[in-house]
């Protein structure tokens, strides 16, 4: 081994390159159970982004179910999730191209069940299904754009069942909410539970949960809402083996689970934890049902995830002594227990676990490269932190300080820092794995994920510190985290830059408009005019502006002090933008202006406009890319600035 060379932070070099980084790579976006059958839907960048469904055979070996060029993708709410659903080995999905429901026997080629759409602007679109066995039917969630007046914003969420005989586009069962989400069959088919909710409410803000009779003809009755308000958020309703309902609620402040009984919802197991997750996506699923006594669940605990069985007759909770941070996807079906699964040292990965023995083992793995032990030494641990922000409140985060063993710093040296914003902005950082964070790390360039006020995983009161707060909240605790670090000597605040995408980009850009502190930043699709996205975004977020800034028009004067476009020329700083052109969450629109603005005042800016990307990159080339380019931006900026970066 070569001894240890002296060289300042951001100038070592790592064989964690974006090459490496892309290689054999894919995003873990689902996983199911149907029967004692295990599959998972991976996203492969090598394959433009295609979404695979994947089972894994008797043997140990693996197929894929559904072959190009079929891509298993819903565009429902435009971030889709709960594309798929199983049953007796049969597969039904969503197509992204044409988004119709498809049914794959096995072995079979895909066929359509849904009527071809006539454009791309008139698609029924299809999401979170279940089977009714019993009456031949799919039912799930359905957004039609079919009706000129009634598309985009203005499109029509109804729960409906599409007869898997003749096929057709659905027949509505519900309707009367803006938004739908969770249907769900009790064991005998006799009754259905779902979720609704109406703008300008997101569903981590107030849902409702409502039950119906279902009779032998598939039509509802005895619709009743049992649950759930405009202050109270509702996830994931289960029925339990024996016909039980359960569901998750924040009614306590803590995303905590609840029996519906005796016409009451009963705490099943009361905890200072958030066993909910925003639903940003469909499908999401963070306890389930070995038998009728026992769930497995996962929860968040100071930005930190566990994994549990719940005795639900003693109400005893009982953690898993598991590997791992971070826990979604939560399957089971009798002993066996799938989920997703990461750690600061572990890439997302699909996990078995057996309940009888305890023991478990990795199905798949997102980046195999990152198993690797050469690859391994460069990995650093990461520090959750917390520190004082504004008002006398506490703020949290997830340090990575940086390493690489090849490396020391010159004596007395600070590394740089990157602060990192997420998106949402209701989301939190992650504690798994992130080659994209060790990309940095091992360079010599430290790491702060913000989990900022409004981030999931603290409780009701810490997300709505955000509320009318946009802008303001979540740049206050980025740039104190990152004085927190300083006055620890754990990084040099002269060297300070910020990145983000989605809300996370909106957040940088706000920082570098209206703050002095970073010395430059990239803008990931991030939001730069307010007023526009509240009139040209999709119907989910369309009201959601209403919550994070105040009402529109009647707000407007701070929706136009918010927005960066219009003080670009405040900005001092070098900034780096990435964008999508396909993208309908934040359009291009929205960075182009930013970059017009600050050219016009003068300021360095570079830009990169990815052809056939949307709201998140999925194709290998321009994950490489950006990030290759965001290195390059930092390195220039620490010329320009005199700075060893």
């Amino acid at each position: 081994m070569s001894p240890c060379k002296t060289s300042p932070f951001g100038s070592w070099r790592s064989p964690i390159t974006s090459d490496l980084i892309v290689q054999d790579s894919i995003s873990l976006l689902d996983v199911l159970i149907d029967g004692g059958d295990i599959y998972w839907l991976e996203g492969r960048p090598r394959e433009a982004g295609r979404s695979v469904l994947v089972r894994q055979n008797a043997d140990g070996s693996t197929t894929d179910v559904n072959s190009a060029p079929f891509n298993v993708r819903t565009r429902v709410h435009e971030y889709g999730g709960g594309a798929v659903c199983l049953a007796e080995g049969t597969a039904y999905f969503s197509n992204d191209k044409d988004q119709r429901l498809y049914r794959q026997l096995p072995g079979a080629v895909p066929t359509p069940l849904t009527p071809e759409p006539a454009s791309s602007e008139s698609q029924r679109r299809y999401v979170d299904g279940v089977i009714d066995q019993r009456r031949n039917l799919w039912i799930g969630v359905r957004e039609d754009h079919s009706d000129p007046e009634h598309r985009g914003v203005n499109a029509v969420n109804t729960i409906v069942a599409v007869d898997l005989t003749r096929g057709g586009p659905g027949e509505v069962l519900v309707s009367g909410s803006d938004f739908f989400s969770s249907p769900r069959l009790s064991p005998d088919g006799r009754r259905l539970a779902w979720l609704a909710w109406n703008h300008p409410n997101m569903p981590w803000v107030g849902t409702e949960l409502w039950t119906a009779h279902v009779a032998d003809d598939g039509r509802l009755t005895n619709h009743a809402r049992i649950a759930g308000g405009d202050s109270e958020s509702i996830f994931q309703p289960e029925w339990s083996p024996d016909g039980q309902l359960y569901f998750v609620s924040d009614r306590s402040d803590w995303w905590n689970l609840y029996r519906w009984q005796d016409g009451k919802a009963v705490a099943i197991c009361p905890l200072d934890a958030e066993f909910g997750q925003p639903q940003w996506v469909f499908g999401m699923s963070t306890y389930a049902f070995a038998d009728a006594r026992t769930i497995v669940c996962a929860y968040t605990q100071k930005g930190l995830g566990n994994l549990a069985i719940l005795d639900v007759p003693t109400r005893r909770l009982t953690p898993l002594e598991l590997p791992y941070t971070d826990f979604s996807a939560i399957r089971a079906h009798g002993s066996q227990v799938a989920f997703r699964a990461g750690s600061p040292i572990q890439p997302p990965s699909v996990v078995l676990l057996d309940l009888a023995t305890r023991s478990h083992r990795v199905l798949r793995s997102a980046s195999p490269a990152a198993d690797q032990p050469e690859i391994k030494r460069y990995f650093t641990q990461v520090r959750p932190v917390q520190f004082e922000t504004s008002n006398g409140k506490t703020a949290f985060g997830l340090f990575y300080p940086p390493h690489n063993p090849d490396y020391r710093p010159p004596a007395g040296e600070k590394p740089p820092l990157l602060v990192k914003c997420h998106g949402g902005p209701t989301a939190a950082a992650s504690s798994t794995l992130d080659l994209r964070i060790q990309y940095w790390t091992s360079r010599g360039i430290a790491v702060l994920d913000v989990n900022y006020g409004g981030s999931t995983g603290f409780g009701r009161e810490y997300r709505e510190r955000l509320q009318a707060a946009w802008g303001i909240v979540d740049v206050d605790d980025c740039i104190n985290g990152a004085r927190s670090l300083a006055q620890q000597d754990l990084i040099d605040s002269d060297r300070a830059v910020i990145t983000g995408g989605s809300a996370g980009g909106f957040t940088t850009l706000a920082a570098l408009t209206f703050r002095d502190f970073f010395k430059g930043g990239a803008s990931h699709y991030g939001v730069s005019d307010l007023e526009a996205l509240d009139l040209d975004t999709h119907k989910f977020e369309s009201r959601y502006n209403q919550w994070l800034i105040g009402d529109y028009p009647a707000k407007k004067q701070i929706y136009e002090e918010r927005s960066p476009v219009h003080f670009a020329n405040r900005v001092k700083c070098p900034i780096i933008f990435f964008q999508g052109d396909e993208d309908r969450i934040v359009p291009p629109n929205q960075t182009e202006a930013m970059v017009n603005a600050l050219r016009c005042s003068g300021i360095p800016v570079a830009y990169f406009l990815f052809a056939g990307e949307q709201h998140g990159f999925r194709k290998a080339e321009n994950i490489k890319r950006a990030l290759d380019a965001e290195l390059d931006f930092y390195a220039l900026l620490a010329f320009r600035v005199g700075l060893s970066f």
